[in-house]
């Protein structure tokens, strides 16, 4: 029997206090709801209210994950967050998991930027660490502080984020439950979502005031997303792994725009029932998206479990990835974990 194989025991979740809605948007911007509903499926979005609230909510987000797993915090062997816009830099978010847990174990703690598609790419290093026997128990992160780096000056950009938190524990076990998985990137359009850092503090170098906002031509960030994923979801997540179209339940794809949802959507011929979303409510929280909705969906019972879900995510890089999970009874439990 192989008790190497990847098993998502446990996930927990959390989205900030802090509701703007787009009516709320256009005392800022020559805008409406109308014009940002029909454009990107977003009503509402929720920001964290300060690093209290985001560092509270992240302690809840991992001991809910670690108790619906059934272990003990002590029995992590590694921290993993994907985190492009984190709350700080140093401690980094994987860090302050540890402490805010009170891990007793000096464990490796690292955080990795894989933009939107930080989930997947997540599950990938999960999927390798434990297949190779290397660690039991990953604590994976997904945790982005969006509206920190948002020019709330810049319509284009502010209208679709939101703050969010969510993580998973991957644990060694008999039974496989990540069915397929798979990771790409293509830097020669890493110009089409940027974020440069500020040059302006140093008097012995380059000085230029540069400001540190993301920044997006969503035209072409668009296009690409539209042209290349309903193919990559068909093709190399489901034909390459052998896996047919209705053997899955579920698809669960990054929150990022409606209307990409629903290319996918038609592609695949699923129903409204088959399409988990939330982005209506919470905009593009970027990394923890897919967690969120997932979360979300089994708290209010629109998915019956046990369940296989197409999950895929694509950002900043550009960066994509993709593939098919297994959704076991009891990952989530919406307990009381204080």
């Amino acid at each position: 029997m192989n008790n190497n194989l990847p098993m998502i025991t446990g996930l927990g979740y959390a989205i900030p206090s802090k509701a703007v809605t787009n009516t709320d948007l256009t005392k800022i911007f020559d805008t409406s709801d109308e014009w940002i509903y029909t454009r990107t499926g977003i009503k509402e979005r929720r920001l964290f209210a300060s690093d209290e609230e985001a560092f509270n909510l992240l302690e809840k987000v991992c001991k809910q994950a670690i108790a619906n797993a059934g272990i003990d915090v002590n029995d992590i062997d590694i921290i993993i967050a994907a985190s492009s816009m984190p709350v700080q830099l140093m401690p980094n978010t994987a860090c302050m998991a540890h402490k805010l847990l009170g891990v007793r174990k000096n464990i490796p703690a690292y955080d990795f930027s894989a933009a939107c598609s930080g989930f997947v790419y997540g599950l990938d290093i999960a999927n390798s660490y434990v297949r190779s026997g290397m660690y039991k128990n990953i604590l994976l992160i997904a945790m982005d502080n969006c509206s920190r780096y948002l020019d709330w000056t810049d319509r284009r950009t502010s209208i679709l984020f939101g703050d969010g938190i969510g993580a998973v524990v991957v644990s060694a076990g008999d039974e496989n439950d990540i069915l397929s998985i798979d990771i790409k990137a293509d830097g020669s359009i890493g110009d089409y979502i940027t974020m440069p850092v500020n040059k302006g503090n140093c008097p012995f170098v380059d000085n230029t005031p540069t400001p540190q906002f993301l920044d997006m031509k969503g035209q072409d960030v668009y296009k690409f997303v539209t042209n290349i994923v309903p193919d990559y979801v068909t093709n190399e997540i489901l034909a390459k792994n052998q896996i047919n179209v209705d053997e899955v339940d579920y698809l669960i794809l990054h929150q990022a725009n409606q209307r990409i949802i629903g290319a996918v959507q038609e592609r695949l011929g699923y129903d409204d029932s088959k399409v988990i979303k939330n982005i209506e409510k919470l905009g593009n929280t970027s990394a923890s998206s897919i967690i969120i909705a997932l979360g979300e969906a089994l708290k209010e019972r629109k998915i019956k479990t046990p369940a296989k879900a197409i999950v895929c995510g694509f950002g900043a890089g550009m960066c994509w990835g993709g593939g098919v999970i297994r959704i076991r009874d009891g990952i989530f439990k919406d307990a009381n974990i204080f």
